[in-house]
């Protein structure tokens, strides 16, 4: 019985690692990508999910309202520590590509907006941050490229395909680039 057991709890932990990409881990009770780009080839992209919803300041917001611009959506929680080391570099990254794209926070799993809205003001973000606390709009992407890590970033071209994902905490010169090449049709 024990054997079983321990049979069943590798199973499930490969199971876990296998659906959060390579090399994760569940750390605090959420798991944390390591950082894992894909690219999806213009020709593969499928057609990325309306998302719509409240922001922390009480607005609503849609991904329709977007048009002719790139689109990153960022999956993310105050109480996530990659997150907060995250948070300055999608910031500057938001300001560096302001005329390409438009960012969106997904702010996940915290039980309430105000820990979120301290979160936003601490690292001055500057973008729309939209409630998301029990996961139903990252749940909107998991037929395509499934945003299963906290934090995780969704690159959606201005045709409106989703173009491109990284799986962890992103740094400003990825976001970048990846942005740069989205934008320019690649």
């Amino acid at each position: 019985m024990r054997r079983l057991a321990v049979l069943l709890v590798a199973a499930a932990t490969l199971l876990l690692a296998a659906c959060t990409g390579s090399g994760t881990s569940a750390e605090g009770g959420y798991v944390s990508g390591d950082g894992t780009i894909t690219r999806v080839p213009v020709e593969q992209r499928t057609p990325a999910p309306t998302v719509s919803g409240t922001t922390l300041d009480d607005k609503p917001w849609s991904s329709d309202s977007v048009t002719g611009r790139v689109l990153v959506y960022n999956v993310w929680g105050s109480w996530c520590p990659p997150c907060v080391k995250e948070a300055p570099a999608l910031v500057r990254a938001a300001h560096r590509t302001e005329t390409l794209a438009q960012f969106v926070g997904l702010n996940t799993r915290d039980s309430g907006t105000a820990q979120a809205q301290a979160f936003v003001r601490e690292f001055a973000v500057p973008y729309p941050n939209l409630f998301d606390p029990g996961g139903a709009l990252v749940l909107k992407f998991a037929g395509q490229l499934p945003l299963n890590a906290i934090p995780s970033t969704v690159i959606v071209d201005a045709e409106g395909r989703i173009a491109a994902r990284v799986l962890g905490e992103a740094t400003e010169a990825t976001l970048v680039g990846l942005i740069e090449d989205v934008a320019a049709g690649r």
